[in-house]
């Protein structure tokens, strides 16, 4: 019980952290200085030196070279396809578009579950699913008035790197949890961050190096820190945290943490106001993780059957006994 505590604190944790970073993201963007192949690189950059400065301080593990040629597989879906599109995208739509296509991550993760690991698609699981997208939903279509109404190709073409990105992270979620069980996380998070780093520099080298850093306010570089300390080396570590404790698609349900992020963000500046409609939308997403994480697991339905076929066994003999010649 305390190891899936921990699990949902870390998912929690990372979900929150990466709900703010969304609306930062898009501030340094518009200020025309930093481009989104830039801050993809500094994000994986920062986080590859933090992450191996933090392996000095910890007991050495080996890794074999299967695991290494996996861990380079894991690096592509779990952190270069995700973080380059999903900044990509970002930087061609909204942070309330690309809430929208986030909060399809759950039930592209469910049905990859069922098809990779076999988990079971129950109608529990399903409900919870739903439950959560609806009230994400409702979150976010309520900031949509915010918006600028129409739907640009521009807008359109972001929007679809958003859903790549998300596709790429439940393929990460799904395929490589026996991996992540392997190794601790700074570990595997020290070796898929440089694996990405060298995959990734050499498209953003150019934009990262024409960074005009002397003209670069004091709040931004504080924006800057936060993406890169905060929203990826904290939120990668707790992710992998979670991922060793929980299922793919209760991992997933936390996706929609981050639209309730951007709208008490927008009551706390003094953008919005707190109203039932709102109340009644967080209340639906915490009930359907609440209902996704209480659902079966595949061990838990296989387990269920082994029961029920040793009871029928059992009363198969029974019967069979009682009819002996005496």
């Amino acid at each position: 019980m305390k190891e899936k505590l921990k699990g949902h604190s870390a998912m929690f944790t990372a979900n929150f952290l990466w709900g703010i970073m969304s609306p930062i993201s898009k501030s340094i963007f518009l200020t025309g200085l930093v481009s989104a192949f830039s801050l993809t690189n500094m994000r994986m950059v920062g986080a590859a030196v933090l992450f191996w400065v933090a392996s000095l301080f910890m007991p050495r593990e080996r890794v074999n070279c299967r695991d290494l040629f996996l861990l380079f597989v894991a690096s592509l879906f779990g952190i270069s396809l995700n973080q380059g599109f999903f900044v990509l995208g970002l930087s061609y739509t909204t942070p309330i578009d690309a809430s929208v296509v986030a909060s399809l991550a759950p039930i592209i993760t469910m049905v990859l579950a069922a098809f990779i690991q076999k988990e079971p698609m129950t109608g529990k699981k399903v409900i919870g699913v739903f439950m959560g997208l609806s009230g994400a939903l409702m979150l976010i279509l309520n900031g949509a008035d915010s918006v600028s109404k129409g739907f640009s190709g521009d807008r359109v073409m972001g929007s679809l790197f958003c859903l790549v990105a998300e596709v790429s992270f439940a393929i990460y979620y799904v395929a490589f949890k026996g991996l992540i069980n392997r190794y601790t996380p700074v570990t595997l998070m020290k070796w898929m961050f440089l694996f990405a780093t060298i995959c990734c520099l050499p498209f953003g080298w150019t934009d990262l190096w024409s960074i005009p850093f002397g003209d670069l306010k004091p709040t931004m570089y504080l924006d800057l820190f936060f993406v890169i300390f905060g929203a990826t080396f904290l939120s990668y570590m707790l992710v992998s945290v979670g991922q060793k404790r929980l299922r793919p698609t209760i991992l997933s349900m936390y996706n929609y943490i981050q639209p309730i992020m951007a709208a008490l963000l927008a009551i706390w500046w003094g953008m919005d106001s707190f109203d039932l409609k709102k109340g009644f939308a967080i209340l639906l997403v915490f009930l359907g993780v609440y209902v996704v994480t209480t659902s079966k697991s595949r061990a838990q339905v296989e387990a269920e059957m082994a029961r029920r076929e040793a009871a029928r066994i059992a009363e198969s003999k029974d019967s069979t006994s009682g009819h002996l010649p005496q």
